[in-house]
């Protein structure tokens, strides 16, 4: 993937090249804060490096100024073109405005928005083209030599890597104490072989750990094969290190100077993600929690104590759409949410003694009181529908406070008659069915839909159960936490007739707000039979 090759320099070399580094122009030397809350739940003390606080709110901008600055003036007048899925492209483009020149820059088609708009008010020229950061590269070379400009390559580029690498120079200068591992997300390759050039040429002691998504693992995949691997896809939830090849020779560098490579999942990020915003208040990209979910792992999987960590936060261009999916799945990356289907007798009072069931269900120490679901376990999540079979299909989710507590929950149901699946794992489950239980029943006769607003606190349903008509059943119930202090309940309850005034007379002394759905046209198209 390069046109010219690129000289076997030395970590002595590189070591010249980062101290030499012109990046201070347009960056910044940002701040190494602890991470107060994590360190105390980790046993650990970990620091994060926040380079999302740069300009651009990404480490990009450094390679890309660094190498622009080394440009001849000839160069600079013909312009410059880069591919890039975001973050490089922005450091180009400011770049570019600082230096008075013009930039090209190629991303691909599935770049978010944002970063879309920001590499336009920096001034760049936007063309979007292919699936993934390689689909454009290609792209962006045929541009190059058709318009005779310079190529700015977003990793495998000496003074790129050099200008990254100034961020290990600013950590090893800002904190001079014990410092047994630092932590870096891989995409190309680029920052993660300038912090282990300087790393290892100054404090060759300290670890390097490279970090990728366990679906977009080019470089741990070349490592492991001793040559360079291209991937056919890659996943494009962090899509600041979605690369399917990485660079010649950030995989050299690489394979000779990281020590250690941890793979984490989609899960596990949004989970890094909320706590970086719980010690900073600030909200960072996928790829810039790769490390800090990296770090948890690792705590986990040595059982490490004591030590100190730095994780850089390389990234914060945040689609804001997405937080709806990480603050969804944050819960279940670091298991304080277990889901599970349930199966229950589909008998008057069955509803209620499961509920019972999970409002008596003990929590450890650690877990706050509960809310709708009783008095010691929060549900997160309640989906269910009446149906014609003998038994129910429920699909649940209740708070944890501790890994693998979810098979000691399920047994706990199995123990007290109700069949369950653990499904805190199952993808399917997560991303899918949790949004398809229900549909139209021929059993739902005499329904009443309501949506009603519960107070999350405990005994809010047990306290509607009781207050409700022992002949009326709920036939369809759906609630989901969404982190206020109040929840959102749809609820189905088949009321006869002649109950009428004293439904309205329950729902008064009930007290909870509510609006009445049943001649709402989508339930009629999607639910009533």
């Amino acid at each position: 993937m390069r046109d010219v090759p690129v000289p076997a320099l030395t970590p002595a070399d590189y070591l010249k090249k980062i101290l030499n580094a012109r990046v201070y122009d347009v960056a910044v030397e940002t701040a190494l804060e602890k991470a107060n809350a994590l360190s105390e739940r980790l046993g650990n003390t970990v620091l994060l490096k926040r380079e999302d606080q740069q300009p651009v709110f990404s480490f990009k901008l450094r390679g890309a100024y660094n190498k622009m600055a080394h440009l001849t003036p000839e160069q600079l007048a013909s312009g410059v073109i880069c591919a890039s899925a975001g973050n490089h492209a922005q450091g180009v483009a400011l770049g570019a405005r600082k230096l008075g020149t013009r930039a090209v820059v190629v991303m691909p088609v599935t770049t978010p928005r944002l970063k879309i708009d920001a590499v336009r008010g920096f001034g760049g020229e936007v063309v979007l083209h292919g699936d993934s950061y390689s689909d454009a590269y290609l792209h962006a070379l045929e541009l190059q030599a058709q318009q005779g400009l310079t190529f700015v390559h977003p990793f495998d580029d000496p003074d790129v890597i050099a200008g990254q690498g100034t961020i290990a120079m600013e950590i090893l200068r800002q904190h001079q104490g014990r410092l047994d591992a630092v932590f870096v997300a891989i995409g190309g390759g680029g920052l993660i072989s300038g912090v282990a050039n300087y790393i290892k040429a100054v404090r060759p002691e300290i670890k390097v750990i490279g970090v990728q998504m366990n679906d977009s693992d080019a470089m741990m995949q070349s490592v492991a094969a001793r040559q360079r691997v291209s991937l056919p896809d890659v996943g494009l939830f962090s899509d600041g290190t979605a690369v399917k090849l990485v660079g010649e020779e950030t995989f050299r560098i690489a394979s000779d100077l990281v020590d250690e490579y941890i793979a984490v999942d989609t899960d596990a990020v949004c989970a890094a993600i909320k706590d970086v915003f719980v010690d900073t208040r600030s909200i960072v990209e996928p790829a810039g929690a790769l490390a800090v979910a990296a770090i948890k792992q690792y705590v986990a999987g040595h059982g490490r104590h004591g030590e100190t960590y730095a994780a850089i936060l390389c990234g914060a261009n945040m689609n804001f759409d997405r937080l709806r999916f990480v603050a969804e799945r944050a819960e279940v990356g670091e298991e304080r949410e277990a889901l599970f289907a349930v199966t229950i007798p589909e008998e008057r009072g069955s509803f209620r003694r499961f509920c019972e069931l999970v409002g008596e269900m003990p929590a450890s120490e650690s877990q706050e009181t509960g809310s709708i679901g009783g008095a010691l376990r929060n549900v997160t999540e309640f989906n269910y529908r009446i149906s014609d079979a003998a038994k129910a299909h429920v699909f649940v989710g209740l708070t944890t406070s501790t890994r693998g507590e979810s098979t000691t929950i399920a047994q706990t149901f199995i123990a007290h008659g109700f069949d369950a699946l653990d499904l805190t794992h199952d993808e399917l489950a997560k991303e899918h069915l949790r949004h398809l239980v229900g549909g139209r029943t021929s059993l739902a006769h005499d329904e009443r839909l309501l949506r009603f607003v519960f107070p999350e606190r405990p005994g809010a349903l047990l306290k509607f159960l009781s207050l409700m008509r022992p002949n009326w059943n709920i036939s369809l119930f759906h609630y989901r936490n969404q982190g206020a202090d109040y929840g959102r309940i749809l609820v189905g309850l088949q009321v006869p007739a002649g109950d009428a005034a004293a439904f309205d007379a329950f729902l008064e002394t009930l007290g909870y707000p509510y609006v009445e759905e049943t001649a709402n046209p989508a339930y009629r198209l999607f639910l009533q039979a």
